[in-house]
């Protein structure tokens, strides 16, 4: 089979998955978004992922994306920055992408407005507050406890649209594991939106070997790589 055959079934079982879990907790599939994690992955496989349906894709790097950006262009999709978010990309990232799921930090968040702002007719730029829902220092993200002070800063951002929460739990063998982490992501959504005054919508969360249980546990977007495009980048 070829990759670009391979890419289109993975996509299809894929959704067969994320409608199956969906109806197990009385949700319908619609209510979320598939975003296709191409780090890594070439232009060509991303193009076969865009013809199988998929209109969402998540790169982790502004440099990588830069480089596969013009081969891609005629793609009517959505590009999210699930990558952390270095204070000196911001400003290049705020012009790449739709949005940027990791913001985790005041810093960068700052150069987000600020260079929408100069950006002449542009649109608020769709952010997501990565939280770090494990106690692991090289994990990226801003302490739970910290979440509503800077959730509360971008909502003061004219430029910006915060619309919800996103984390990376850890990788375990078991993903019934890892749904505490999920719910945990939930229940702070939840106070936050009571503490911030404003809905928050969007739960980014589960990636290939989770997204099942974080759909039952409130998902509202997963973020599937090695699932859709396989463990290698395709050829």
């Amino acid at each position: 089979m070829d990759d670009r055959r391979q890419i289109l079934d993975n996509v299809l079982r894929v959704q067969e998955r994320i409608d199956a879990a969906a109806r197990r907790v009385g949700r319908h599939s619609d209510e979320i978004t598939l975003i296709g994690i191409s780090k890594t992955q070439p232009a060509e496989a991303i193009r076969a992922a865009h013809e199988a349906g998929l209109r969402h894709f998540g790169e982790n790097r502004v440099q990588e994306w830069e480089g596969k950006r013009p081969a891609l262009a005629d793609l009517q999709a959505t590009w999210h920055l699930v990558g952390h978010l270095q204070s000196n990309k911001a400003a290049r990232a705020a012009g790449l992408f739709h949005s940027v799921d990791s913001v985790d930090d005041f810093s960068p968040a700052q150069r987000l407005e600020r260079a929408r702002q100069e950006q002449a007719g542009a649109t608020k730029l769709r952010v997501l507050i990565e939280v770090r829902v494990e106690e692991e220092e090289n994990k990226s993200g801003v302490e739970p406890e910290e979440a509503a002070a800077l959730g509360r800063k971008l909502v003061e951002y004219p430029h910006l649209e915060l619309a919800g929460l996103m984390c990376i739990p850890p990788l375990l063998e078991d993903p019934a594991k890892v749904r505490p982490y999920f719910r945990r992501l939930r229940e702070l959504r939840d106070s936050l939106t009571r503490e911030i005054g404003r809905e928050l919508p969007v739960l980014s969360m589960g990636m290939s070997h989770d997204f099942e249980v974080a759909i039952e546990e409130g998902a509202t977007e997963v973020r599937v790589g090695t699932a859709i495009f396989g463990s290698r980048p395709a050829k």
